[in-house]
C-alpha cells in the first residue's frame, strides 16, 4: 500500500493555480501525488472578465488551458464539481467520484454576494465566469436589437450596474466605450443609452485615494456614465430596480459587482465562516486543521490595523506560493512560513487608455497608470506562464 501523500487542491484560480504551479517545482518525483480539481479544463483571468463582458475583448484573451501550465506527469487534472467536502474522513466528493486527500488546499474562489436585496438574485446578472461573460455580452447587444423592433421600449437602452468598486468601475468603463459602437451597429441614438453604476457606499472605488476617485468619475461622466453614490438598490424585478430614494430605474439589464463571499460548500463542510470566508492562522491553516490549507476568496486575513484583506488576485496568488510551500514544509515535517502580504500597488482600469493607480508610493493617472495596468497584467502572465504566454495573451495596444 502507497504511503506516498495525496494533496488535492480544489480550484484553478489565481491561489489555486499558484500553489500547483510552485508544488510541482518544489516537490522531488515520487515526493507527493498531487491532483488538481477544476470545474473546467481552463484558467482565467477574473480580473479581465469586463472586457469581454462588456464586449471590447475576445474571451480568448481572458483564459489558458491548464494543460499548458501544469506538468501533467506532476499534477493530475481533474475535470469535475466538487459537491462536498468531507473533513472527518478526509475525501472531497465530486460530480463524479470522491477523492481522498492527506493535504487539502480550498481555493474554490467567491461567489456574489446579493446582502438579501429582494430580487436580485433572480433578475440580476454577475460578471463570476467565462459563462456568465457570453450571457452579459449577448444579452446587451439582444436589448440593442429588441429595441428596434420596438422602439417605445426605451428602457431597454438602460443598463444599471450595482456596485461601483473595482468591478462595476471597470465594467461601466469598458460598457461606455463599447456603447458608441452599439448604437452605430443597430441605429440607435446616442442620447437614448443610459449607464447607470449604482453604489450604497458613500464613494466609489472605496479605499482608494480620493483625488484619484475624483479623476475616475470625472473620466466615466464624460464618458456618458451617470452615478449614484450612497444610495442603495432596495428591490430588483423584471422590469428594473428600486433604490433606497423612493426613485425607479426601469431597465432590462441589471449587472451585480456589489460584493463576494466566500463558497458555501466551505460553510457545508463545517467551518467558522464570516460571509462564507474562513479565518486562517499566520501558515494559511484552517483552524483545528493542520492539514487543510484555504487560500483567496474563501480565507479571511487581518492586517496590522485589524482590517480584513480585500480579496484581491493580488493576494490570491501571493497565498498560492506560501501554501505550496507550507504544503511541502509539513510532508518534510519542517518549520512552516508565516504568509506576509507584501502590497505591490493597486490599478484600476478606465477604459480604453485610461487607468487610475497606486504604486511604488505614488499616484498615477491616465495613459500612464494604463500602461502600469498593462505591466501588471503581463507580469502575471509571465508567473504563470512564461514569455510565450504573454506574447500569445498580452495586450501590447
Amino acid at each position: 500500500m502507497s504511503t506516498i501523500p495525496k494533496i488535492v487542491i480544489l480550484g484553478a484560480g489565481y491561489g489555486g493555480i499558484l500553489t500547483a504551479q510552485r508544488l510541482q517545482k518544489e516537490l522531488n518525483y515520487n515526493e507527493a501525488d498531487v491532483t488538481l480539481v477544476n470545474r473546467h479544463d481552463y484558467h482565467y483571468f477574473t480580473t479581465h472578465l469586463h472586457m469581454p463582458a462588456a464586449g471590447t475583448d475576445s474571451i480568448d484573451h481572458t483564459r489558458v488551458a491548464i494543460s499548458k501550465l501544469i506538468d501533467e506527469f506532476k499534477i493530475d487534472l481533474v475535470k469535475s464539481n466538487v459537491q462536498e467536502i468531507r473533513l472527518s474522513d478526509r475525501k472531497v466528493v465530486l460530480q463524479d467520484g470522491t477523492l481522498s486527500y492527506d493535504y487539502l488546499v480550498i481555493a474554490l474562489g467567491g461567489e456574489p454576494e446579493s446582502f438579501g436585496i429582494p430580487g436580485l438574485s433572480e433578475y440580476a446578472m454577475t460578471i463570476r465566469s467565462i459563462n456568465s461573460v457570453r450571457l452579459i455580452r449577448q444579452h446587451i447587444e439582444y436589448q440593442f436589437a429588441l429595441y428596434k423592433l420596438d422602439e417605445t421600449r426605451t428602457d431597454r437602452l438602460n443598463f444599471v450596474v450595482g456596485g461601483a468598486g473595482f468591478s462595476g468601475i471597470e465594467f461601466v468603463a469598458e460598457l461606455a466605450d463599447r456603447i458608441p459602437q452599439l448604437c452605430k451597429e443597430y441605429d440607435v441614438d446616442p442620447n437614448l443609452v443610459h449607464v447607470y453604476n449604482v453604489e450604497a457606499a458613500p464613494t466609489a472605488l472605496p479605499g482608494f485615494d480620493p483625488e484619484l476617485v475624483e479623476y475616475a468619475m470625472n473620466v466615466l461622466r464624460k464618458k456618458g456614465v451617470e452615478f449614484k453614490i450612497g444610495v442603495a438598490i432596495q428591490e430588483c424585478t423584471p422590469d428594473g430596480v428600486f433604490l433606497a430614494t423612493g426613485e425607479e430605474i426601469k431597465t432590462a439589464t441589471v449587472i451585480w459587482t456589489g460584493g463576494i463571499r466566500g463558497n458555501r460548500l466551505i460553510e457545508a463542510a463545517g467551518f467558522e465562516t464570516a460571509r462564507g470566508r474562513v479565518k486562517v492562522d499566520d501558515y494559511l491553516h484552517a483552524p483545528g486543521h493542520d492539514n487543510v490549507f484555504i487560500i483567496g476568496d474563501n480565507s479571511l486575513m487581518f492586517n496590522a490595523e485589524g482590517r480584513p484583506y480585500p480579496p484581491t488576485a493580488q493576494i490570491a496568488m501571493q497565498q498560492g506560493v506560501t501554501c505550496a510551500q507550507n504544503v511541502v514544509a509539513s510532508i518534510r515535517s519542517k518549520e512552516l512560513k508565516k504568509f506576509v502580504f507584501s502590497n505591490k500597488g493597486t490599478v484600476a482600469s478606465l477604459g480604453k487608455g485610461e487607468a487610475i493607480a497606486s504604486a511604488f508610493g505614488k499616484k498615477y493617472k491616465g495613459w500612464v497608470a494604463a500602461q502600469l495596468k498593462k505591466l501588471v497584467d503581463m507580469r502575471y502572465l509571465f508567473t504563470i506562464g512564461g514569455i510565450l504566454l504573454v506574447l500569445k495573451k498580452g495586450r501590447f495596444l
